[in-house]
C-alpha cells in the first residue's frame, strides 16, 4: 500500500488521538485568549494549512464572534512592515512547523504583542518553539507529499479550539463522532477507484463549494493537482457566478453539497453547471443533491456542516490517488515537489 493510501485510512484515528491528547491545552489556550481580551485573530500558513485556515476563519467567524484574517506573511518578509498586534490571537499553521515565513510571522507579531499559538505535527520544531501555546496533531510521520491525515487533524484543532472557546461541553464528542463519521466516508474507496477511469484523461476542470467547504473545494482541487498534473481551478461557488461560470465548456466540475445553510446553494450551481453541459460531480449525503449530478459520490454519513469539512474532503483525497495510479503516476512523490517547503 502506497503512504498516502495508508495515510488517507489513518485518518479517524488520528482525530481520536488528537482529541484525547491535546483538550487540556486547548483549554488553557482559550482560557488566555479570554484573559487577553483578545479582539481579532489573523492566520498565518501556506499551501494545505491556507486551506485549513480558511475553514477556521470560517469557524471563528461563526461560533466566536472574532474577526479572522487571513496573513500576508510578505508584509512582514518583504516590505518590513510594522503591525499593531496587541489585541490579536496570531495562529501559525505548518504541518512540519517549519515554515520560514510563517515562523518569521509568528515572531513579528509576538514582538508586537500579539498572543501566539502553532497549529502543527511536529513537537520542538520552530513555530512550537516561538509560540505562547501549541496544539499538535498527532498523525505520526506523513511520508506521502501530499498532506492527508495532517490537513484533517488540522482541522479538527481548529473546531476543537472554536468549540472550547465557545465554552461547547460536547466539544470531543462531536469531533469523537465525526472520526467515526470519517471511517463510514472511508467505505466510498471502491467506487472512488471506478470513477478514476472515468476521468484518466481529464485535463482541468473546476471545483466549487461555499461557506465551510469553500475550505474543501481548494484542498481538493490542490490534490488533483499536484498527484494529477491537472489545472483544477477551486471557487466559491458564489464567486464563481462572478465571472468563472463562463469558462464552463464540457469540463468536469466537482461540488461539495454538505446539509446545512449551503446546501441549497450547491444544488442551484449543479442545476446551473448541467444546463452548460458541464460534466457535474457531487459529494455528498443528500439525495437531493444528485437530481442534476453525473456521478454521484454518496456518504453514507450525514455530518453537521461546521464539522463537515472534516469528512467531506476523503472522497476527493482517494480520488487523487486512484486517477494518479490510473494515470501511472506516483501519488506519494508528485514531480517537484517535496515534503517541506520553505517559502520567505
Amino acid at each position: 500500500m502506497s503512504f498516502m493510501l495508508k495515510e488517507i485510512h489513518e485518518q479517524p484515528e488520528v482525530i481520536k488521538k488528537m482529541v484525547a491528547a491535546e483538550a487540556d491545552k486547548v483549554g488553557a489556550l482559550a482560557a488566555e485568549i479570554k484573559a487577553r481580551g483578545v479582539e481579532y485573530v489573523v492566520m498565518a500558513a501556506r499551501g494545505t494549512s491556507d486551506h485549513a485556515a480558511i475553514y477556521g476563519k470560517y469557524l471563528i467567524e461563526v461560533k466566536n464572534s472574532l474577526p479572522v484574517g487571513l496573513a500576508a506573511s510578505s508584509v512582514y518578509t518583504l516590505y518590513s512592515g510594522k503591525l499593531k498586534m496587541d489585541r490579536a490571537l496570531v495562529i501559525g499553521v505548518s504541518q512540519s512547523g517549519q515554515a520560514t515565513d510563517v515562523a518569521e510571522y509568528l515572531q513579528r507579531s509576538k514582538e508586537a504583542g500579539a498572543l501566539t499559538a502553532a497549529i502543527t505535527n511536529v513537537d520542538g520544531s520552530t513555530l512550537t518553539k516561538i509560540a505562547d501555546h501549541s496544539i499538535l496533531c498527532h498523525a505520526g510521520p506523513e511520508k506521502g507529499v501530499a498532506a492527508t491525515k495532517t490537513y484533517t487533524s488540522t482541522l479538527a484543532a481548529l473546531n476543537l479550539l472554536s468549540a472550547t472557546l465557545a465554552g461547547d461541553p460536547k466539544a470531543k464528542d462531536r469531533l469523537l463522532e465525526c472520526a467515526e463519521a470519517v471511517k463510514k466516508v472511508l467505505t466510498i474507496e471502491d467506487f472512488c477507484k471506478k470513477q478514476a477511469e472515468r476521468y484518466r484523461f481529464m485535463q482541468g476542470g473546476f471545483v466549487l463549494s461555499r461557506g465551510y467547504n469553500y475550505a474543501t473545494a481548494l484542498e481538493a482541487g490542490l490534490k488533483l493537482m499536484e498527484t494529477n498534473y491537472v489545472g483544477m481551478r477551486a471557487y466559491s461557488s458564489a464567486d464563481f457566478q462572478h465571472g468563472p461560470i463562463a469558462a464552463v465548456e464540457g469540463q468536469p466540475c466537482l461540488l461539495f453539497a454538505a446539509p446545512g445553510k449551503a446546501f441549497q446553494n450547491m444544488l442551484d450551481m449543479a442545476k446551473l453547471l448541467k444546463e452548460r453541459n458541464a460534466d457535474v460531480a457531487v459529494v455528498s449525503s443528500e439525495d437531493a443533491a444528485f437530481e442534476n449530478a453525473h456521478v454521484q459520490f454518496k456518504l453514507e454519513a450525514t455530518i453537521d456542516e461546521e464539522l463537515s469539512p472534516i469528512a467531506y474532503i476523503v472522497p476527493a483525497q482517494l480520488l487523487a490517488y486512484y486517477l494518479a495510479v490510473t494515470r501511472g503516476l506516483d501519488p506519494d512523490s508528485p514531480r517537484g515537489l517535496n515534503k517541506v517547503t520553505l517559502t520567505r
